[in-house]
Formats: structure tokens, sequence, C-alpha cells
């Protein structure tokens, strides 16, 4: 493992990414709004072109392997989190979340990926210093994910079948009205969560399976866990106002989950051969983190081109998230805690 970063440029980098992140969940709580698209596009770009310049940064400091390193692990963190975007999009549809909340549960939802991530590339990493097999679990979770996302068409699961979410519903006291963005009100003397906190768990549910699928990933691209940490907090910095910005668009990127499972077989692979190679095999075959980097960006080039013509040609193709649903939870909140009458 290389950890050549001392611990004042840990502390700095995590305050610097924390001290972002806070004031945007502040100024999304304090300034609820619609954001609209020249908003959201202006944001997208400054976080864009920050991830640049710390690429290049790390480029010009510790040389040109880390990077590619950077921007190899980057560009797939983004891609794994526009991809998440099609499960909040059928979160906060399924619960009807109003629009004027959706960029603070959105926020929340991704300073919580943020913090899971974290604590995964930490454990990963101490697994990986100790045990170098470890690749062969990683690769061979990856080829599976990627089977996964392939054989599901691209479709996405009902956030009202989660196990965690149908508990929480059955045995929290829930109001059925959203109350001006509160988690928690007092009716008639009586405690209710709102139907925001039960978005929240929703949220923070998938957050650990997001979070399963791509620390793997870009450990197979690189084991730095400074790179690993810094492209993953790129990735989801913006991610709220790539949400605004892609509405409609996210609609039309269908094959976007069978690229995605491409990518991550190909890393799952790279994984495996490299585990081969540290473990006794050195005939096997290195992939070469120049190599990856020209995959990842041509499977995501081929994927979203391929995506926007089938759809302008078939409209009808688009995915609707937000019909994916399988019945209101709004409803099924109601019924099953008749007893709460709205505020």
């Amino acid at each position: 493992m290389n950890m050549e970063e001392p611990l004042w440029v840990w502390v700095v980098t995590v305050l610097a990414f924390f001290a972002v992140y806070t004031a945007e969940f502040i100024y999304a709580k304090r300034h609820p709004h619609v954001v609209k698209f020249r908003e959201a596009a202006k944001w997208v770009i400054v976080y864009i072109s920050a991830a640049i310049l710390f690429g290049i940064g790390i480029w010009m400091i510790k040389g040109q392997d880390a990077g590619i390193e950077f921007f190899a692990g980057w560009i797939t963190e983004y891609s794994l989190s526009v991809d998440n975007l099609f499960v909040f999009v059928i979160i906060l549809s399924a619960f009807a979340v109003p629009a004027v909340y959706q960029q603070e549960v959105l926020q929340v939802g991704i300073i919580g990926a943020l913090v899971l991530r974290f604590l995964f590339i930490i454990v990963g990493a101490a697994a990986i210093a100790k045990f170098s097999w470890i690749f062969f679990i990683f690769g061979a979770f990856l080829l599976y994910t990627a089977y996964k996302l392939a054989s599901n068409h691209g479709t996405e699961s009902d956030p009202s079948q989660n196990k965690v979410l149908k508990l929480a519903e059955k045995y929290l006291p829930v109001t059925p009205k959203y109350h001006e963005g509160a988690f928690r009100v007092k009716i008639d003397g009586k405690k209710y969560f709102t139907p925001l906190f039960i978005v929240m768990i929703a949220i923070f549910t998938t957050d650990i399976l997001f979070a399963l699928d791509s620390i793997p990933a870009i450990f197979g691209l690189t084991d730095d866990p400074y790179i690993v940490f810094t492209a993953n907090a790129f990735a989801l910095m913006g991610l709220r106002q790539m949400y605004f910005m892609l509405d409609g668009l996210l609609d039309r990127l269908i094959y976007l989950s069978y690229g995605l499972s491409v990518i991550l077989g190909f890393i799952g692979v790279k994984l495996i051969l490299h585990a081969a190679h540290e473990n006794g095999f050195k005939s096997a075959p290195e992939i070469t983190t120049p190599v990856s980097l020209a995959v990842i960006v041509g499977v995501l080039a081929i994927t979203v081109f391929a995506s926007l013509r089938q759809t302008k040609l078939h409209p009808e193709l688009a995915h609707k998230p937000g019909q994916q649903a399988s019945g209101s939870a709004i409803a099924d909140i109601k019924r099953d805690h008749p007893g709460v009458e709205e505020a």
C-alpha cells in the first residue's frame, strides 16, 4: 500500500471536503427551492473543473501514473454516481417528495455516501495491506455485480420493497404529510416522524449498496488510499446539482447500466489478474492503468451515444422511474397508520 501523504495532508484534504459538503448542506437547508438548469449547470461545471485541476496537481506532484490513476478512478466513480441518480429519482418519485425539499434530501444522502465510502476505504486499504489475495474477492464481487447490472436490463428495484424501509414504516409513527422539511413533528402532544425521515432511511440504505460497488471498483484501478478517497469525494461533489441538471436526460440513458456492467466486469478481470500475479502466478498478464482509462472512457462514450440515439429514434424506450414503484409509499404509510391524521 502507498501511504506517501503525511498526516497533515490527509487532515487538510478531509477538512476541505467537509467544509464544502457542509456548506452545500447548510445552503440546501436554508434556501429550499426548485433548482433550475442554469444554476445546476453552473455548479456542475465548477466542481468538474475543480476535479480536473486537482487531477493535474496529482499528476504534477505524484507523477504521471498517479495522475492517470486519479482520472480513471474519478471517471469510474462519477459514472457509478450518475447511475445512482436513477435510484434517487425512483425514491423521490415513489415518496412524492416536493421539489422544494429534494435538494436537501439529496445532499444528506450524498454526505452519507461519502462517510460510508471513507469508512470502506479504511477497511479496504487495511485488508489489502495485509492480504493480497483480497483482490480475488474484490474481482469476483465486481464480476457478480456486473452480471446483476446486465441481467436486470437496466431497471431499478422498487424502493418500497426495501426490508429496512418496510420495518421502519411498520414500527415508527409516521404522519402522511410533509411538514416544511421537518423530520419529526408533534401533533396533539404526540411525536411523529414525517415521510421525509422515511425517505432518508431509503437513501442511506441504498448508499451502503453504492459503497459496496464503488470501493472495490476503484481499488482495481489504484492501491493509493489518498487517490481512492479524493476520486470518490470529487465524484460525489456536485451530484445534487447533477440530479437537477440531468432531469429528463437521465431517462434517456437507457444503456448506462449495460455500460457500467462492462466496466465493472473489466475491472473485475483486472483485479483477478493482478491478484494472480501478486500470489505467485508471474505469467499472469497485468492490465495497465492507461489501458483501463481508455476502456472506461470508450465504453462510456459508446453507451451515452447509443442511449441518446436509440431514445431519439424510439422515445417510448426512455425510462419512467417515477412509474416503476409499485404503488404510492405515502398511501402505504396511511394504510399502516390509519389513526394518524394529516396536520
